[in-house]
């Protein structure tokens, strides 16, 4: 007896804009106090541009292509590197802050640079900047599963078919959140570098050269005034020199 034949299921993107939420359009009184609007405009049309390859793929029938368009390592590449040029930004305007709050006292450029931010602490603030992402990544974990449930799925197992739909508009939503949770990060990050910044601002140089340098000229001048004012009597050798 000849198995059934299995017919693969027809893979249908379904628009992934609406489940971005605030990731496409923000609601907010105030934008972060480091610009990244760009940023987040470029991370949401990177998935809304994977949606259109996905739905391209679909539309040639090329069911692998569909999901591996929309599948879990596209979606964290896209975020990761939002986040990495997040963090760069932020780190160069930490970078500008501490250089100028420098410049206002005057600070030696030596001095300065030297607290300037490190690699090590560029890829802390990156850490940071992105440790909202632990739903997303569980999310995309779900999306893989329902993905090759859906790539061996026929068309009647329905259900794996919406799954995989659901998977993915749950994974945009998570990746607002994540985008959401950076922002918010941005808030304490600002208040981590403040002491920092404030510490530059507040730097004055030391006074101790001037002392030395000054103290025993002025104490000479004051004795030769004195001297030449007949006050106190001039050594043996400058009067024979200067003939007192």
């Amino acid at each position: 007896m000849n198995a059934p034949l299995k017919i693969p299921m027809p893979l249908r993107v379904p628009e992934l804009a609406p489940s971005l939420g605030r990731l496409l359009v923000p609601r907010r009184l105030a934008g972060p106090w480091v610009p990244l609007d760009d940023i987040r405009e470029e991370l949401a049309t990177r998935i809304i541009e994977l949606g259109g390859e996905a739905r391209g793929a679909a539309a040639r029938e090329k069911r692998e292509q569909v999901l591996e368009s929309l599948s879990r390592r596209a979606w964290l590449t896209a975020w990761e590197q939002a986040v990495r040029r997040a963090a760069e930004r932020v780190a160069q305007v930490l970078d500008h802050l501490i250089e100028a709050a420098a410049r206002r006292v005057r600070m030696p450029r030596h001095r300065w640079r030297r607290r300037l931010l490190s690699g090590g602490e560029r890829r802390a603030i990156a850490a940071r900047l992105g440790s909202g992402a632990e739903r997303f990544v569980a999310a995309l974990d779900a999306l893989d599963g329902a993905a090759d449930r859906a790539r061996q799925a026929s068309v009647l197992d329905k259900d794996a078919h919406l799954e995989w739909q659901e998977a993915l508009r749950t994974a945009a939503r998570r990746l607002e959140a994540a985008w959401l949770a950076l922002e918010a990060e941005m808030v304490t990050e600002a208040r981590r570098w403040e002491g920092e910044i404030e510490a530059v601002a507040a730097w004055r140089p030391s006074l101790w050269p001037i002392f030395a340098m000054w103290i025993p000229l002025a104490a000479a001048s004051i004795w030769v005034g004195l001297m030449l004012g007949g006050y106190v009597p001039a050594p043996l050798w400058l009067a024979a020199l200067f003939d007192f």
